[in-house]
């Protein structure tokens, strides 16, 4: 095996290496140590799989042949398979993505005006278990491989039709689908480096977004590797609260993720980070869990000396069938943001995109082979309410 610095080791003899797994410096090692290339064949190969979507070696026409055998004997360019394809009346387009024969996630492109999102899954399933995800009552697998989380944006990017730096369809990447993205650090930090390259897909770092529900020592580390843009997936401001709907908060309560913000914040200076609020009517929807919300911006913004420099994005519930949790009416949605307002805080409300598909914020499912018993627990919970444990528990497009 030859390891690079910058990402996994890749074998010289043995099963093929999937180029979506390298990123530049890798796929230079590659090149130069199991290849005995030059490294700028590297930059060559990039540019076809990233810009122009070609996995096949035979078609990569200014590579010599003895070069083509070569990469054809050791290596192999795997995208994930397409197992449905799904357009929404809104624009929105998911895709259903086999990983192995047993597995599958959801990746999900959102056009709007002047740009297109790309929301990305970094795991099989989740282990944190938030109480109002969707994603989290089919249980965990596994972290995704760098190859099978860069491969949604390539799947995506190709039936866009996106040419990087000239043809822009997919501007801005969020690591928000299934999956705790910094659970699965080194092979998301590597993806991300893929999707900011200039020989990938060019995007700015700011444009780039990784959301977690609040891993305290990864956000430190995530700081000192990365200068991607950040969201916290916040959803309550008092610990006692957010324990009920986010276990993880029980490890890493507010105090202490807030700390790691203001951190992450003072290595990035001027940039902001945004904090995702999902609003659950009687919940945490009321006029004291705004005004504990604005204290917390507030102290944040305060202690990072810069205005603005914390952002609300405030997300009405999406529903799924069994879920215990429901979307406030829009009055108490508008009443809520008005508070944040009236503080001065930026505070936005996330317009539901891709619903009739069940691509709406929350509502991502898979296939998962679960290692817990989380899923069979939710089926049950469904049969005792009387719903169809098949339709609540399987893959949304099902």
């Amino acid at each position: 095996m030859v390891a690079s610095a910058s990402g996994p080791a890749v074998a010289a003899t043995g099963p093929k290496t999937n180029l979506f797994d390298l990123d530049r410096a890798a796929l230079e090692d590659f090149f130069e140590r199991v290849l005995g290339e030059k490294r700028y064949r590297a930059h060559q190969v990039m540019k076809w799989i990233h810009h122009r979507y070609v996995t096949d070696f035979g078609q990569m026409t200014d590579l010599g042949k003895a070069l083509r055998a070569k990469l054809e004997q050791h290596a192999e360019v795997r995208a994930p398979t397409v197992l449905l394809d799904k357009p929404s009346a809104d624009g929105t387009h998911k895709w259903l993505l086999g990983m192995d024969p047993k597995n599958a996630i959801e990746a999900v492109f959102i056009p709007d005006k002047g740009r297109g999102t790309l929301c990305v899954s970094s795991q099989v399933g989740c282990a944190l278990n938030c109480r109002f995800c969707s994603t989290a009552t089919q249980g965990f697998n596994r972290n995704l491989t760098t190859a099978e989380i860069i491969g949604q944006v390539w799947v995506a990017a190709r039936h866009l039709g996106n040419v990087p730096h000239q043809q822009r369809k997919l501007t801005n990447v969020v690591m928000m689908g299934m999956g705790e993205p910094l659970a699965n650090f080194d092979n998301v930090v590597r993806a991300m480096s893929i999707m900011r390259d200039d020989l990938g897909y060019g995007l700015a770092n700011k444009r780039v977004t990784l959301s977690t529900a609040g891993m305290v020592p990864q956000i430190d580390k995530l700081g000192e590797v990365s200068d991607v843009s950040l969201a916290v997936s916040l959803h309550a401001p008092f610990d006692e609260l957010r324990s009920e709907l986010m276990p993880i908060n029980r490890k890493y309560p507010i105090a202490v993720l807030m700390d790691a913000c203001v951190r992450y914040a003072q290595r990035r200076p001027g940039t902001s980070v945004t904090f995702e609020y999902t609003l659950m009517q009687g919940v945490n929807d009321q006029p004291e869990h705004a005004r504990g919300l604005v204290g917390l911006m507030h102290a944040f913004e305060r202690r990072v000396q810069m205005k603005d420099a914390a952002k609300v994005n405030l997300i009405p519930f999406n529903p799924f069938p069994g879920t215990r949790f429901e979307r406030p009416d829009e009055g108490a949605i508008r009443a809520f943001q008005k508070l944040l307002n009236e503080a001065g805080l930026i505070a936005p409300v996330r317009r539901t995109r891709g619903d009739d598909i069940d691509a709406a914020c929350g509502q991502l499912k898979g296939q998962v082979l679960d290692r817990t018993r989380r899923q069979a627990e939710f089926r049950r919970q469904l049969v005792a309410q009387g719903l169809d444990a098949e339709a609540g528990a399987g893959h949304a497009a099902a």
